[in-house]
């Protein structure tokens, strides 16, 4: 497939400030949305894949802070930076509490919006390899669906620490669900209605992890036009969620091990100590103890951080548990995908159970997704599922002089330009089954392709699926 560039949309109700954004975003190589207010802001959320929304607070029709919670209702992944003015900061630190990524304050520095859009699409990319947490099914308890003896040990852990204000260190492989349990320890205490903050360490550049996690104030370093809290001030009263801790230079370590301790730190160029009440829960899916043997983790900051350790086992490790967390995605993807999938025959069940699951419970997901997708059957079926997962109960590669009569060698070409053709046969396929599912709708069938819609227009100019294909938005 080509190159997806990224796709950011614009709302703000300021013509000028549309096209001096757009402008710069383009030549940063960014596929570029706009709105004129919130009301068109979210009709381009849903018709069009966005992975980045950057809105203005006050506009008609619909404010940014209703924009906000409707885009984290579609995708709870999807970073939204905010833009204020000078006079109204205090609304967008109420925005960032409410989810939001950042904010931005008119007149801003276009070397904080490079940095920042970086950063945010930097974070969603790395969220691509977790378990976010999405609304659970109703049996699930704390939001997390197993019954495995690794998530029964994770629920008696989970019902005596999460109403306390205890440190909690979620360790796990990536995609095993640790955002999702530290959802569920803010959600399950008495910090429920206060914020839940998160940052990911390894999305953030180590020059400016301190002013992320703490603030700076005006003047601080060259682009701090103003002063702006950082994720402990914002996280007051609720949870802070650190997810990657590992990825913390050392010599911010030292700094971060104060503000735990003494619940007090000062902002970047600022002398004001400031006090707050946190609940930090940290993540990671690397190996603490090995990192201080190696002297790139403070022994001091892991004992802090290891008060309540909880390990989150492997899918692999729980394999008792993939019938049910099969059924609760098919639920959510016939809903998402208008497809009435009614189960899962034995035999795609088993290759199910039986693979490896490197990626954990998101590789399972995106598994389910693809398979409901292109399912033309009541269940689902072995040919259903990926190549990969299939393995030995796959039908056998063909024998020579057993290969299909439409890819017979010629020669005319050697094995790449039969690939090549294989690759663009089977796209065509991809795509013709996309836009046949969604009624020739570009917009639809981009989302469920998960490429841009500009993305799939040119490759259906390519494949020479243009013609006869729905482009309206709706």
């Amino acid at each position: 497939m080509l190159p997806e560039k990224k796709q950011v949309l614009i709302v703000d109700d300021e013509p000028n400030l549309r096209k001096i954004l757009s402008a710069q975003l383009t030549r940063d190589g960014y596929d570029v949305l706009t709105a004129e207010d919130g009301e068109q802001g979210l009709e381009r959320l849903r018709d069009n894949h966005i992975d980045l929304v950057i809105t203005d607070l006050k506009m008609p029709k619909v404010d940014g802070m209703t924009l906000l919670k409707e885009a984290l209702r579609l995708d709870p992944d999807l970073p939204v930076v905010v833009i204020t003015a000078h006079g109204t900061v205090d609304t967008a630190v109420e925005a960032l509490k409410s989810g939001a990524f950042d904010y931005l304050t008119k007149p801003f520095d276009k070397d904080e919006v490079r940095s920042i859009v970086a950063k945010a699409l930097r974070t969603k990319e790395l969220a691509g390899a977790e378990v976010s947490a999405g609304a659970p099914s109703s049996d699930a308890r704390f939001g997390i669906i197993g019954q495995s003896q690794g998530i029964t040990d994770i629920y008696a852990v989970l019902e005596r620490v999460a109403d306390t204000p205890t440190t909690v260190l979620i360790t796990g492989e990536s995609g095993t669900g640790k955002e999702l349990v530290a959802h569920a320890l803010h959600h399950h205490s008495a910090r429920k209605d206060k914020p839940f903050i998160k940052l990911n360490c390894a999305a953030i550049p180590k020059e400016l992890i301190e002013s992320e996690l703490f603030g700076y104030e005006r003047g601080a370093f060259t682009g701090a036009v103003g002063s702006k809290p950082g994720r402990f001030e914002l996280a007051s009263g609720g949870t802070l969620f650190l997810d990657e801790i590992g990825e913390i230079p050392v010599e911010m370590q030292v700094k971060l091990l104060r503000a735990l301790q003494e619940s007090e730190f000062e902002r970047v160029g600022g002398i004001k100590t400031i006090h707050v009440d946190v609940r930090l829960v940290a993540a990671t899916n690397r190996d603490l103890k090995k990192l201080i043997t190696q002297g790139t983790f403070r022994e001091d900051l892991f004992y802090r951080l290891n008060v309540v350790p909880i390990r989150l086992p492997a899918l692999r490790e729980r394999a008792i548990d993939i019938p049910v967390l099969v059924e609760h995605f098919l639920v959510k993807f016939n809903e998402r995908l208008k497809k009435n999938v009614g189960g899962v025959e034995q035999d795609a069940m088993d290759v199910l159970s039986n693979y490896a699951w490197p990626g954990n419970i998101r590789e399972l997901e995106n598994v389910v997704e693809r398979a409901v997708l292109f399912s033309d059957g009541a269940k689902l079926r072995v040919q259903d599922l990926p190549p990969e997962l299939r393995g030995s109960t796959s039908t056998p590669p063909p024998a020579v002089g057993d290969a299909p009569r439409d890819l017979a060698i010629s020669g005319d070409g050697g094995l790449k330009e039969h690939v090549k053709t294989a690759m663009s046969r089977l796209e065509r396929e991809l795509v013709g089954r996309a836009l046949q599912q969604t009624g020739g709708n570009v917009t639809h069938a981009a989302r469920l392709l998960k490429i841009s819609r500009k993305g799939l227009q040119l490759k259906m100019k390519e494949l020479g699926l243009r013609e006869g294909a729905s482009e309206k938005g709706d």
